[in-house]
């Protein structure tokens, strides 16, 4: 068998989607009203030390890696679109292996995910319809583990069905469900400063500073990497809008620039909201203060009554911040199919998974058994934590931020790597191919290995009696994380001695770009 191309060539509908549904699908894949909600108050937290008024210089810390890796898979789609994405430029770059891992790595978190948002989707549900309804029983209901649960299958169920129907009914659902999710998130951080600068916030209320912006006067260790490791969680997802790839109008330029314009649309809005909460609420350890480790589980539930008040009006915005928190998981629910479905399909086409992951609908011309055995897995998966322990759903977070930081830092060396024979060629490509992807590279190698580090730590994650989370004596998060990754190894070792032709390099071979 000689080696293919398969680029365009999947059984994918094509030029489908254009830029604005691409960066659509890529800001809506990061869950921004989701992320924020859950993850502000922790970056706040930060670790040993308090972040506080500090934190929006953290999220610009944690936008940059991010940035650059945006980087490097916009250079890499130009001469590589295809929807392995990581899987294959990985391969093309250092070999067979190295690739098989990388697309491993991309799918492991995709279904870990799933797991944490079919449970804020599920619980969710009942509290948007406790709220509707103003009935405090149905409310109560999304605290219990049973029904939250059965409600997070129905979601995953539903999202599946979705994404198998087709990529543009998926987009276009998109874009009410995000519109939703920006229009309250920039509401929210409007009334906040409103009230600030009008005179008319609370008495831990505070003028935005410059200061704030500034991350670097906090201790590294025990402030500032904690915190970035947190606040990297919330922008990651932007790479969906490069995983349909195939299926835009102009797949070598749209789904690179799209995932660029995302993460630079995305730290604006962090940044407002961000600034917003910590001027309304101040950073205080008390009552409504996002240092108060009481209300790092859900800021918009803590701020949101004191800054709408108890009036129609108040009623109503905290209504809409329960459906900008549900639509937004729903949402990522949805979009987190599509790569992970993508990424099996091309897989399977260079053989490197079984080939009935490469069937296709004839009508929707969606991939049948990647995209539906996405759904299941994910399913499964969330059951059997769930089952274990509820708490494990929140050591997947962390779990999470190692296995993103090793598909993404695997992208930015790929990319240094598969460009090297042209770095010189021009100052451009010296900088937007070599540069900055072995930069946003590197940080991501730092960010595992001290992840890895603290997530290892017995006492990393409680449970609420206070007793450590842990798997054979360490961190659970940690665990969980470097398991996620062993299960990868022995699968591609599986797959060996099932069919070798795409280890053989048969089917994808290595190689260096050579010209433009």
């Amino acid at each position: 068998m000689s080696t293919t191309d398969l680029t365009g060539q999947k059984g994918l509908k094509t030029g489908a989607l254009g830029l604005l549904s691409s960066v659509v699908v890529g800001m809506a894949s990061t869950a921004p009203a989701y992320s924020l909600a859950a993850a502000l108050g922790f970056i706040v937290l930060g670790g040993e030390t308090l972040v506080g008024f500090q934190a929006p210089g953290i999220i610009i810390l944690a936008f940059i890696p991010m940035f650059f890796i945006s980087v490097a898979y916009k250079e890499l789609n130009k001469v590589e679109p295809d929807c392995g994405t990581v899987f294959t430029w990985a391969a093309r770059a250092f070999g067979t292996r190295t690739g098989w891992m990388g697309g491993w790595a991309l799918m492991a978190a995709d279904i870990i995910v799933m797991a944490n948002l079919a449970q804020i989707a599920g619980s969710y549900s009942f509290t948007f319809v406790g709220e509707v309804f103003s009935n405090p029983d149905i409310t109560a209901i999304s605290g219990d583990v049973l029904w939250s649960t059965v409600a997070g299958l129905v979601w995953i169920f539903l999202m599946t069905w979705i994404a198998y129907r087709g990529v543009e009914i998926s987009a276009r659902l998109q874009y009410w469900l995000l519109a939703i999710e920006v229009v309250v998130l920039i509401a929210f951080a409007a009334v906040a400063l409103f009230r600030v600068y009008s005179g008319n916030g609370i008495a831990e209320s505070a003028l935005p500073e410059l200061s704030w912006f500034n991350p670097f006067s906090l201790p590294f260790g025990s402030a500032i990497a904690p915190a970035v490791l947190t606040a990297m969680f919330i922008y990651w997802g932007w790479d969906t809008a490069v995983a349909i790839n195939e299926e835009t109008s102009n797949p070598k330029k749209t789904p690179g620039n799209a995932a660029v314009i995302s993460t630079l649309l995305l730290v604006v809005t962090y940044l407002l909201v961000t600034v917003g909460s910590l001027a309304f609420a101040g950073a205080g350890e008390t009552g409504i203060g996002l240092g108060n480790p009481d209300n790092a589980g859900d800021i918009f539930a803590a701020i949101g009554p004191t800054l709408f008040g108890d009036s129609v009006l108040g009623h109503i915005m905290m209504l809409l911040l329960a459906a900008s928190i549900l639509t937004s998981a729903a949402a990522s629910t949805q979009t987190t199919i599509l790569p992970t479905a993508r990424g099996a399909l091309s897989m399977a086409a260079y053989k490197a998974l079984p080939s009935h992951f490469t069937k296709m609908h004839p009508k929707f011309l969606t991939p049948t058994w990647a995209t539906w055995g996405m759904g299941i897995i994910s399913a499964v998966f969330y059951l059997l934590f769930t089952l274990v322990s509820p708490n494990l759903l929140v050591a997947l977070i962390g779990s999470l931020g190692l296995l993103i930081a090793v598909y993404y830092g695997l992208t930015g060396f790929a990319s240094t790597w598969f460009f090297r024979k042209t770095l010189f060629m021009n100052a451009r490509n010296f900088f937007m191919r070599g540069l900055i992807p072995l930069l946003g590279g590197l940080i991501m190698t730092v960010v595992f290995i001290y992840g890895l580090q603290q997530f290892m730590l017995p006492d990393w994650l409680v449970d609420d009696a206070g007793n450590n989370v842990t798997i054979f004596g360490a961190g659970a998060v940690g665990v969980v994380g470097l398991m996620s990754i062993a299960v990868g190894a022995i699968l591609m070792i599986w797959w060996n001695l099932v069919n070798s032709d795409y280890f053989k390099g048969k089917t994808l071979e290595r190689r260096a770009h050579t010209a433009d």
